[in-house]
Formats: structure tokens, sequence, C-alpha cells
């Protein structure tokens, strides 16, 4: 049986628990539940603290896991990213006071507040930069403040935080994070059941990314509206019972759909639409 930790709490646990009911597997009714079994897939999922899955997975007591890259990199586990999964994205920033600190070579003799000290203390030492970092839990804004630090790095959004507490971002990003699964390295990359299981993903990210174009066209306009339409290999066509009409079927990103509808609809297509995707394998 396939052994899976999730997170089981923050901004992490909703969406994966989300997209692995989407992949059909089954999920936690309460929050209080740690352990899930799914007998028709074959797969045991463990709720942990996400800062925690890194560790548990490269210890191989579980097979992967569904974390953050920032919290593996932080964590300095022998773990690797297997497959990005597109939420819970974040950037990594350094800040400080207005024109205290211009470059991230100004930061050498100084100290750094974060939440991520892993990460920070690796960056720096990749630059050869000799500072001192201060672990804190939360809050890092008001470090400079208190005089427990000359600077911060974390998250930043939209940086409303920072600025409220009168600080700015300087340099270029530390780092740029989204949910993953991991693995313990130098593991077997061709276990089966893990490779079902990352196809199942693919799908979900695939269906969530595309939907369905169906539309009917003149066949002397075909080629055009195939060049609007090509589809991840080629689009399905086929004859109407008018004459001189073809049916086509494509898939097309999402993003572009009604700019690509109404290109089709300048160019003379007809009866166009659109159908979501809910699972596929590519």
């Amino acid at each position: 049986m396939l052994r899976i930790a999730v997170p089981n709490k923050g901004s992490l646990s909703g969406p994966a628990s989300e997209m692995l009911h989407e992949a059909g597997y089954r999920q936690r009714k309460e929050s209080k539940e740690l352990v899930t079994v799914d007998p028709d897939n074959e797969v045991e999922f463990f709720y942990l603290r996400p800062k925690d899955i890194a560790i548990y997975v490269s210890s191989g007591k579980l097979d992967i896991g569904i974390t953050g890259e920032d919290l593996l990199i932080d964590s300095g586990a022998r773990a690797e990213v297997i497959l990005p999964l597109g939420f819970a994205r974040s950037t990594f920033r350094f800040a400080s006071r207005p024109g205290a600190v211009k470059d991230i070579a100004d930061l050498a003799g100084r100290t750094i507040a974060t939440s991520y000290e892993g990460i920070v203390a690796k960056y720096l030492d990749e630059r050869g930069i000799e500072a001192s970092v201060v672990h804190l839990d939360g809050a890092v804004e008001t470090a400079i403040e208190l005089g427990v630090a000359d600077a911060i790095a974390d998250v930043v959004e939209t940086g409303t935080s920072l600025r409220n507490a009168g600080l700015e971002v300087f340099g270029e990003p530390i780092m740029r994070s989204e949910a993953c699964v991991i693995r313990a390295k130098d593991t077997d990359g061709d276990d089966p059941k893990v490779q079902q299981f990352l196809r199942r993903l693919q799908g979900v990210l695939v269906a969530r990314t595309y939907v369905m174009m169906d539309y009917d066209c003149r066949a002397e306009h075909l080629e055009k509206a195939v060049a609007l339409t090509p589809g991840l290999e080629s689009p399905t066509v086929s004859p109407l019972h008018n004459e001189g009409w073809v049916a086509v079927r494509a898939m097309v990103p999402a993003r572009d759909a009604q700019r690509i509808m109404d290109d089709l609809y300048h160019l003379g297509a007809r009866a166009i639409l659109t159908t979501a995707i809910h699972a596929c394998r590519l």
C-alpha cells in the first residue's frame, strides 16, 4: 500500500486535499483524522504538519508527500521534487527600512530575522555572505522595529504588510516556491504505484488548465480554424451531413477560450461550445 503524507493544516491543506479528491482518492471527513485509508486505490494518507513532511519522507517511513518547495529546502531533508502542483505559490524576499540596506552584499555582518533560516542560510552561503540568521515564528516584520534584526526574509505577496511596517524589499527574490510532490533521494523512480499517483495528479493539472472546444466550420476554412485550435497533438475533424461543413474538436487553454471563440466566429465557425474536462490521461 502506498503511504503518502498530506498537509494537515495551513494554506497547503485545503488545496492538496481538493486535488487528491479530484484525482479520485478518498480524503478525511474531519480535520481531527490523522490517517485515512483508501482501500480501493491501495493508498494510506497521513496528515502531518507541513514542516515535518519532508523529514518523514526522507526517512523512508512514507513513500511520497505533498508539501511546499520552500519547506523542503528549509528542512534540509534528503528529498526531492518530482511534480510541481501549481498552487500555494509564494516569493521570498529580503526587506529592511528604506535605504538601510540597498543590496544583498550589504547584509554582510548584519542580522537577519526569518521563519525559514534553512533557506536564508543556504542562500547567503552560496553567495559567500557572512551574516547572522535569527529564527522567529511569524510576524518577523516587528523584528527590525524591536532591534532584533537589521533585515528580514519572508514571503512577499502584495507587499502591503511590509509597507505597513515601514519596510521595503531589496535585491532579487531569494526563491519562488509552490506546492509539490516529493520523495526521498536515491529511491526507485519507476515504482508503478508512485507513477500511477503522479499520472492522476498530472491529469488533474491538465483538466484544470484546458477545456474541450467543439465547433462547426466550412471545409475551406478548416486550415485557419485548426491553426487557432491545434489541440495537444491534433484536433479531431469529422464531416457533417451538410456538404462542405466539418465538425472540429480540440483541447484549448482555458484562459484563452473566449478569445479563440471570438476568432473562430469571425472566421465563420458556428455552434462553438466549450466543456470542462474533469479527468484525463495524456
